[in-house]
């Protein structure tokens, strides 16, 4: 495993650096990653994150300040997986469209979440854990189940966003 070519922030600690695969990538200041941690080329994390353990971010993932990753959280970014084109042929890097995530600041990802592509979870929202989620999910929405689905809006999540806020 390696860290290569990547844009690491001041206070950023990476807990195991010899246990972590991160290429190509950003990782904003004072953010934590846990062991088994991989963060693919062209990913974005922003400022005071914390991406727990046996987390993968595929290329197009940017999470903004303040988001919380859980164990294990897999993100996807191919809408139609395949190892082989229609005539036969291997897929190689032109043969597919990365369709980015966005996790806006002061989300919660609960464990084992598995997000798909081009998903944009707001601001404060909260992902239960071990939901699929598959469309976008509101600011300050709670969401949990397979599929994901609105549990809640506002609340709890709300204000800590809010405090979250006031000392950026």
């Amino acid at each position: 495993m390696a860290i290569k070519d990547c844009t690491i922030g001041s206070g950023a600690v990476i807990h195991h650096p010899d246990l972590v695969n991160l290429y190509g990538c950003s990782v904003g200041e004072e953010t934590r990653i846990g062991t088994f941690v991989e963060i693919q080329a062209g990913c974005s994390v922003g400022a005071r994150c914390k991406i727990s353990s046996h987390s993968f971010l595929c290329e197009g993932v940017t999470l903004e300040d303040g988001v919380f990753v859980g164990h294990g959280v897999m993100f996807t970014n191919d809408r139609y997986p395949s190892a082989v084109n229609p005539d036969g042929s291997l897929k190689g890097g032109g043969d597919w469209v990365c369709e980015g995530t966005r996790v806006r600041h002061g989300a919660n990802i609960g464990s084992n979440a598995t997000i798909l592509p081009g998903i944009t979870i707001g601001i404060g929202a909260t992902v239960g854990a071990g939901s699929v989620v598959t469309r976008d999910v509101p600011d300050h929405a709670m969401v949990a189940g397979v599929p994901a689905r609105i549990i809640s809006r506002g609340g709890s999540a709300a204000k800590r966003t809010e405090s979250l806020e006031a000392r950026t």
